[in-house]
Order: structure tokens, then sequence, then C-alpha cells
């Protein structure tokens, strides 16, 4: 494949993810079909299937580039000089804040978005997961250097999980809302900045 092809290739991919994006800020991952992706792109709906062979590749991209975006954060953070034991919980909370749509996709639909891709996209996704534990973990090694193997290891252990359960702590719909009230129960009064913070502080205290 030559440079313009590939960036093409790239370009395209990129204006699929976005259209998917801004349809996911409103519509659930049920709602939304390939037709209304195609729709918001430059292309054929048709051509879509050159880049993704079903809407649930379309989305484990999407996450593939949440998880990217947010290594990169991290990357960034541990390069520079204000990480220590009492800077880490807060400081890696605010790595998260812009991430609203990676915590979205991972409470709601991860199965299914692995179920349905190809072994390769799987792959590239599972790469860039990955990269972002790599990522944590240096940031954990710069804050905490006496920390042992183990250590470590039971950090990423309790925070990933974790992730799965902050968008539904911290956003409701209004139909959401109103079944609470019904229920006497408080909606969530918390941010992700916030909840990520608390967790972070116990894992590392």
């Amino acid at each position: 494949m030559d440079n313009r092809l590939e960036r093409r290739t790239a370009s395209r991919r990129e204006e699929i993810l976005d259209a998917c994006a801004a349809l996911y800020e409103t519509k659930s991952f049920r709602d939304i079909t390939i037709q209304e992706i195609g729709q918001k792109t430059s292309f054929s709906r048709t051509s879509i299937y050159n880049y993704f062979q079903t809407k649930e590749e379309i989305f484990l991209g999407l996450l593939q580039r949440e998880y990217e975006a947010w290594s990169q954060d991290l990357e960034q953070l541990c390069q520079g000089d204000a990480l220590s034991p009492p800077s880490f919980p807060t400081l890696v909370a605010h790595t998260l804040e812009p991430r609203q749509t990676l915590l979205k996709l991972l409470c709601m639909n991860l199965y299914d978005m692995e179920q349905g891709s190809r072994l390769e996209n799987l792959a590239a996704f599972k790469r860039a997961y990955g990269r972002s534990r790599e990522a944590l973990t240096h940031c954990l090694q710069k804050a905490f250097p006496h920390w042992t193997k183990q250590e470590e290891d039971a950090f990423l252990l309790g925070f990933y999980p974790f992730l799965f359960g902050v968008y539904p702590y911290t956003t409701v719909t209004e139909k959401q809302r109103a079944a609470m009230e019904q229920a006497n129960l408080q909606p969530p009064r918390t941010t992700i900045f916030q909840l990520c913070r608390q967790i972070l502080t116990k894992l590392v205290g």
C-alpha cells in the first residue's frame, strides 16, 4: 500500500469513527445503524464496508482510539516531574475527565463489540488496551519507585475493573433520573474526576 492510499485509508477510518462518536453522544449503541453513520461521512455508505465490516467493529475502533488517547495523556504525565505519591490520584483522575466516551463504551457494550469484530481488529484493540496498562504502570513506577511487581499488579487489578462502573455512577439520563425519583433513590452526585480520584487514593493509600 503506497503512502497516499495509506493516508486516505486512515483519513476515512477516522471520519467514520468521528461520525460514530457524534451519534453516540445522543443515541445508544443499539439504536445507531451503519446507514446513519454513513450519512455523516463524505463518502457512500457502502464504502464503509471497505474499512469496517460491522457496527461492532466501528465501535471497537472508537474504543481503541479512546484508549490510545488516554495512553498518550498518561505517557505525557509520566514524562513530567509532577508525579508523586500525594499527587498521583489527582493527576491520573484528571486524565480520565475527557474520556467519557471510553467509560460509556466500557460500561455498556464491550462484549458485543468484541464478539462482532474480526480477530485482527480485536487484536489491534487489545494492543491499545495493553498500551494503556503499560503507560499507567510507568506512572506508578515513577510515583512509587519502591513498589513491588505484586503491588503494581494488585493496583491494576483493582483499577481497571472499576472503570466499567464509572459512567453509570456519574451520568444519568432524564429517564433514569425520573425512575430514581419514583424509587426514592438519589441520582449520582459525583463527577468522573471525583470518583476516580477517590478510588485511586484508596488503591495507593
